[in-house]
């Protein structure tokens, strides 16, 4: 199965695929208005298990890495995949396999993001392995992406990019405290073929890369992780 095949539930929904913000609006996803327990339906899961979660009255998004199993995909993966790509989501779903190891959920009402920012808050909750929250973008139908992710039990902001089935780091900043248990801020912006990365409010990385970016964007994580996403935005 490749990860192409993962994403047409989403493109059949029409009403969701509306039309593109314009430059300058922001589009924020609230998941006040999702039901507890179920996948999302602002996201697309490809991988992992996305469910909505609830910390005192607040409605957020988790990732429940508890339950990981290496090299599982998420249920109904190939619709899912053609909801995202159309006709073009075999190539997608081909690479599911190789990046099961890391979850993944698209967001549905972003199809081109190129310049602008991208934010959100965390909190690592659980994971031997992991804590991980990242940000992905530029994500294209070939399931190539990159992230920029903060760690819990890392301590470090990282530039990572994923293609042709294999992870590989762009940019490592180490020293970026980041404990377990507590809420954080992590934001990319991109002008161009500039990255910034900023973990806090506090600007860490910056990044310039060999072409401008287009494509999906999403959330990220790793292996066993167990963490709470709110606030998603993206500008």
């Amino acid at each position: 199965m490749t990860i192409q095949k993962l994403l047409y539930p989403l493109m059949l929904s029409t009403c969701l695929f509306a039309a593109q913000p314009a430059v300058g609006k922001e589009v924020k996803f609230d998941f006040a208005t999702e039901k507890v327990g179920a996948e999302p339906t602002s996201f697309v899961p490809t991988v992992g298990n996305w469910v909505v979660g609830k910390e005192g009255d607040n409605i957020l998004l988790t990732v429940e890495g508890s339950t990981w199993s290496r090299n599982q995909p998420s249920a109904g993966i190939a619709d899912k995949a053609r909801a995202l790509y159309g006709e073009r989501y075999a190539e997608f779903l081909d690479n599911v396999k190789s990046y099961a190891y890391f979850p993944l959920a698209v967001a549905k009402e972003v199809e081109d993001f190129r310049e602008g920012e991208i934010s959100l808050r965390f909190k690592g909750i659980g994971g031997r392995i992991d804590q991980a929250a990242g940000i992905v973008f530029n994500l294209k139908s070939n399931g190539d992406y990159l992230i920029l992710r903060a760690n819990c039990l890392e301590d470090n902001l990282v530039l990572f990019k994923y293609e042709r089935g294999k992870r590989s780091s762009v940019k490592w900043i180490r020293n970026t405290p980041t404990p377990s248990k507590q809420w954080h801020d992590l934001k990319l912006a991109v002008q161009g073929k500039n990255i910034r990365g900023f973990l806090d409010g506090k600007l860490y990385l910056e990044h310039t890369l060999s072409e401008p970016v287009s494509g999906r964007v999403g959330l990220w994580s790793k292996a066993d992780s167990v963490v709470y996403f709110d606030d998603y935005r993206v500008q």
